[in-house]
């Protein structure tokens, strides 16, 4: 109860909230994942093997106006082996309405609204042996690039009055220098929509957008990015079926021009 109070204090402080309906309430999560990991292709002296640990833990804080409004932030204090302390969420408003207001790290909201596609189970990957030089992008999400000074604002269910349809728009702006040697977004402006429907015994979700961002690197020909993506699932029980679509062009870390359909 101590640490929940001290984190109240702090963010009403730093805020300058007024009219606080109640006090912060804070929320703490994590896992630790331990084995053995080790590969042999059959080739001599190649077998290795070794410890495989790695471990994630976040917080998040929210707080409730006397309007009914929610504002909620977070932290992560580590991320699966990933040195990513202190790492900020962002901020976030919930309305009353059941909409809401990313600020800061948002700018992306067609990869918030497009049908989850099923992918593999594990962690997989290609290792250097069977590595390609084609710069190809892995999922139809590849194009999501935006500064973090942005906001997404996503609709409440049912928006429009259309039962089962949500959207979201977005928008972010950098103040990048103009640069030779990377490639980073500026300015970014992004659209999704999400529409759940049922068939019997089937629930279709379809779901698609577009995010186009201005290239920061004067030496680039295309846009940091320029990509339409689309997606679908049907889910019957314990079946997902997907099917996913994404085109467009942009600019990988430096000026690598890839377009992809």
């Amino acid at each position: 109860m101590k640490k929940e109070l001290l984190i109240a204090s702090a963010l009403v402080g730093s805020l300058g909230l007024a009219g606080v309906a109640e006090a912060a309430s804070a929320s703490w999560s994590g896992n630790v994942r331990a084995g053995v990991s080790g590969s042999d292709t059959d080739a001599t002296g190649d077998a290795t093997h070794g410890a495989d640990q790695k471990s994630s833990l976040s917080f998040s804080v929210s707080e409730t106006t006397d309007a009914g409004t929610v504002i909620s932030t977070g932290f992560s204090v580590h991320d699966e082996g990933v040195d990513d302390a202190g790492n900020p969420s962002g901020l976030t408003l919930t309305f009353t309405d059941g909409s809401s207001l990313a600020l800061i790290e948002a700018g992306n909201a067609a990869t918030g609204r497009i049908a989850s596609v099923p992918g593999a189970s594990g962690e997989q990957g290609v290792t250097a042996v069977a590595a390609s030089a084609n710069a190809a992008p892995t999922a139809i999400t590849w194009g999501s690039s935006s500064d973090n000074v942005g906001f997404t604002y996503t609709s409440a269910a049912d928006a429009l009055g259309v039962e089962g349809l949500t959207f979201g728009v977005s928008a972010a702006f950098g103040d990048d220098t103009d640069g030779t040697v990377s490639s980073t977004a500026e300015t970014s402006y992004s659209a999704g929509v999400t529409y759940v429907t049922s068939a019997g015994d089937t629930t279709v979700t379809i779901g698609g957008g577009f995010i186009n961002a201005d290239d920061s690197n004067r030496l680039t020909i295309n846009d940091k990015t320029d990509v339409v993506m689309m997606s679908m699932t049907a889910v019957t029980g314990d079946l997902t079926i997907g099917v996913g679509f994404g085109s467009g062009s942009g600019v990988d870390g430096d000026t690598t021009e890839v377009d992809s359909a």
